[in-house]
């Protein structure tokens, strides 16, 4: 068969995941023929039908027709792609030449570069002239993140002829220049999404390419290139009207005028991010809301992370009637000139947001929390960490309108005590707590968050408890103990994280610091004699560990109670059980039963 001829370097080796023919959006929103990741087959009339016609023998016997060939190519594709590993493509593959066409698809639909071997392999294929199938063509999805120390202008040429890709991703290769970029994009009409994010060499002239050449652009990811300027995206806020997702972090050079264009030329915007953009103002942003927020469009995510111009004035100038039901997303961390009055205007803005992050907002009090009560079973996430103005009580409130919070970040809370953590130890569906730098919670705290299932009516005992925590940060809490950490390992099953840092009783014991996961590269030494963070394993072995030394330290307080069986000296062994507990803290007989 001539299928077979082209086995030899027909498969670019696919990790397991690669199998998936759709990946759905980070954020729901609605669906439309360019969003799709799923892809038709096109109608590749000259390999096959010269190619195949020629070489098949004529006395050569046809295979019978079964009622899967009548199958159209797209539900056949859809069929093959549940098969879980590229050799069961390449089986498949062998059935028939339609089978040959869609398995040749799904196997270079999206092509994994693990090694600069496999890299030179498929640009070897893509290049051979006498090549059977149209290699270019095939790919989809070209991603050399993989690759990112080694990838250059040159390791580009290859892929200069794939002007089907639909997302390319150059994430992290900081040998790239506009040459590259622009030799991939220049004729390519069918780019839904680039990512060369940490690319810091690109320049307008990139960009420019961009709005030249792919007007379908739907994503733009370029966090980091900080050289990029108004000049090239205001074009291509014009040529791109299908752009539904924008990162521009770190672009420092992008001022308000770039932003109201993408604010009036974009109309299906789903999420912008302009974290640390720090020329943008309130003026842009005024203009950015009350765009894309106006009824039948979809904004879901709005990040404006470290925008240090941005007052209460981007929010107070909305017009009153301006209500906003798609957003989901809305993080101001660090807008340090924010005050309560625009958290109030944002929460009846955006009442159904679920996750809202207001860290280092330090002019915030509790009347924000108040606000964010309004919120109720939408909110999810809240992020409050060093607003030190927060106290219990606006605590309590949130803990009773907001019952499905899954993550709350109070660190750097100085006011919070135990009195806030028992409340939050109440929710149903908390699954990770930050409390770092919070001086003020001891072990108490701790237990709360232990017993974190008591509000289950239906446990009637301690094991029957079932704590959703996964990730409890405690570092710098000075008055934690390694008790109350050992009993929030055994009763919270499903943790996965525990960070300690900074706690003494920890860092300092060698038999529990070798359980820790190593500290970041970019640590001093300071901080790495403090570090002290528990993820994964770490957390069992800690766990193991922990209770292997408790069951010793009571098998040996066992054997030094022992007394006597003969009697002869009752009261003398009396006393020395007195002591024993006397030394070892225990009050009396009744402490046990605890």
């Amino acid at each position: 068969m001539a299928a077979r001829r082209v086995s030899h370097h027909l498969v670019p080796t696919l990790s397991n995941d690669e199998s998936e023919i759709s990946s759905a959006p980070s954020t729901p929103g609605p669906l439309n023929e360019e969003e799709g990741d799923f892809f038709v087959v096109q109608k590749l009339e000259s390999p096959l039908s010269s190619r195949e016609g020629s070489q098949q023998p004529a006395n050569t016997r046809q295979r019978p027709k079964y009622p899967i060939d009548n199958l159209p190519s797209e539900l056949l594709i859809l069929i093959l792609a549940k098969l879980s590993s590229p050799q069961d493509l390449l089986n498949s593959l062998l059935v028939s030449r339609g089978w040959a066409r869609c398995c040749v698809d799904l196997l270079w639909h999206r092509p994994l570069f693990s090694s600069w071997e496999r890299l030179s392999i498929i640009a070897e294929s893509i290049q051979r002239e006498d090549a059977y199938w149209p290699y270019q063509d095939l790919i989809r999805r070209l991603n050399l993140s993989n690759l990112s120390q080694e990838i250059s202008d040159g390791t580009l040429q290859p892929f200069i002829g794939c002007k089907r890709v639909e997302r390319l991703t150059l994430t992290g290769c900081e040998k790239i220049t506009d040459q590259g970029v622009i030799a991939l994009v220049e004729g390519n009409k069918s780019l839904l999404a680039l990512d060369v994010t940490g690319v810091g060499a690109l320049t307008d002239l990139s960009i420019d390419a961009l709005a030249n050449n792919c007007t379908r652009l739907q994503g733009l990811n370029i966090t980091g290139c900080r050289n990029v300027t108004d000049d090239s995206l205001v074009p291509l806020a014009e040529a791109c009207k299908y752009l539904k997702r924008l990162k521009l972090n770190k672009c420092s050079n992008v001022t308000d005028v770039s932003i109201e264009a993408f604010a009036r030329r974009c109309p299906s915007m789903l999420e912008i991010d302009l974290q640390g953009c720090d020329k943008v103002t309130n003026s842009s942003i005024s203009i950015l809301i009350q765009s894309l927020m106006q009824y039948g469009r979809y904004l879901r995510e709005l990040r404006l992370a470290q925008c240090n111009l941005i007052t209460d004035h981007a929010f107070l100038n909305l017009p009153s009637s301006l209500r906003c039901d798609t957003l989901r997303i809305l993080d101001l961390t660090a807008c340090t000139q924010l005050t309560d009055f625009a958290v109030e205007r944002i929460i009846n803005v955006a009442p159904r947001l679920r996750i809202l992050v207001l860290a280092k907002c330090s002019e915030i009090t509790d009347q924000s929390v108040f606000a964010i009560c309004k919120l109720g079973k939408n909110l999810h996430d809240i992020h409050l960490g060093r607003c030190g103005r927060i106290t219990d009580e606006a605590l309590k409130e949130l803990v009773r309108h907001c019952s499905r919070i899954r993550y709350i970040d109070l660190a750097g809370c100085l006011l919070v005590t135990d009195n806030s953590v028992r409340l939050l130890a109440t929710l149903p569906k908390l699954r990770r707590i930050g409390l770092v730098k919070c001086q003020n919670i001891t072990d108490r705290s701790i237990k709360a968050l232990a017993d974190i299932g008591g509000y289950d009516p239906r446990a009637s005992h301690r094991h029957g408890f079932s704590s959703s925590l996964e990730r409890v940060h405690l570092s710098y809490c000075l008055n934690v103990t390694i008790g109350g950490i050992h009993e929030l390992l055994n009763t919270c099953r499903k943790l996965t994280h525990l960070s300690l840092t900074g706690i003494q009783e920890f860092f300092s014991r060698e038999d529990l610091v070798k359980f820790c996961r190593d500290a970041p590269p970019e640590f001093n030494e300071e901080q790495r004699g403090v570090f002290c963070v528990f993820s994964g394993d770490g957390v069992n072995k800690l766990r193991d560990y922990l209770n292997e030394t408790e069951e010793q330290r009571y098998a040996n307080l066992s054997d030094e109670m022992s007394y006597d069986e003969d009697g002869d000296n009752e009261d003398e062994s009396q006393n020395t059980i007195t002591g024993l507990f006397q030394n070892t803290g225990i009050g009396g007989m009744d402490d046990l039963d605890e």
